[in-house]
């Protein structure tokens, strides 16, 4: 009887995971699914209008250039060349995409958030201090570390997380997303750059800051790095 328990346990267990799952991509529903622009020859729907599988070819399953360093001359000293379902169209259903970060001395990816996925990061060069915050639920905490070559770091889906180059020379890493297009929102872009800007009176209570400071972040030119 134990065992009949454990086993209804178990699979009960199974099929709420599954249920999870489905929350995020969807799964594909043939081999591959090479999404289109152009949907008149679109013969599936799966997440992109799709390419008839007949007409697919290595191309469309092939993505060359993250080995070139991105120019970090801007603002906030990074650059992210990311590599997902809009330029690899082959990942269309496959839940997964890519991205590179390069790092100027002191550069930063700003805090932000992956709305559709889990990201995986892996140093290849130089040192960056991590970290990620957690929901109001479990108290807003922040966790951080130092990472070397070679180290890897987890930020979880939909947490808001940063990366800050601390070294003295140029840094690089590899992100791996668990979505063909998990989304970015950088918090100060969204925030102070929204167009059209939010209220002013719902920023200077929401931060508790005087209105001039609201007015000020406002008018500033917030660099999107991606």
């Amino acid at each position: 009887m134990k065992g009949d328990h454990f086993l209804i346990r178990s699979l009960a267990f199974l099929a709420f995971a599954t249920f999870l799952a489905s929350a995020y991509d969807p799964s594909p529903l043939q081999d591959f699914c090479v999404a289109l622009k152009d949907i008149k020859d679109g013969v599936f729907v799966n997440g992109k209008f799709c390419k008839d599988p007949k007409l697919a070819n290595a191309n469309d399953f092939f993505f060359s250039g993250l080995q070139n360093p991105r120019n970090t001359q801007n603002p906030v000293g990074s650059n992210v060349t990311a590599v997902n379902v809009d330029n690899l169209a082959g990942l269309n259903t496959l839940g997964i995409s890519l991205a590179r970060i390069d790092f100027a001395p002191n550069g930063l990816n700003p805090p932000h958030t992956h709305p559709c996925a889990t990201e995986i990061l892996l140093v290849a060069e130089g040192t960056l201090y991590v970290g990620f915050v957690t929901s109001n639920g479990d108290g807003n905490r922040l966790f951080t570390k130092v990472l070397n070559k070679g180290d890897v770091f987890v930020f979880p889906i939909g947490l808001i997380h940063f990366q800050l180059n601390v070294g003295h020379v140029n840094a690089v890493a590899f992100a791996g997303l668990s979505s063909q297009n998990p989304g970015v929102i950088t918090i100060a872009n969204a925030v102070f750059g929204s167009k059209p800007p939010i209220n002013p009176d719902v920023l200077t209570k929401a931060f508790q800051v005087d209105n001039k400071v609201v007015d000020y972040l406002q008018k500033q030119f917030w660099y999107d790095n991606n």
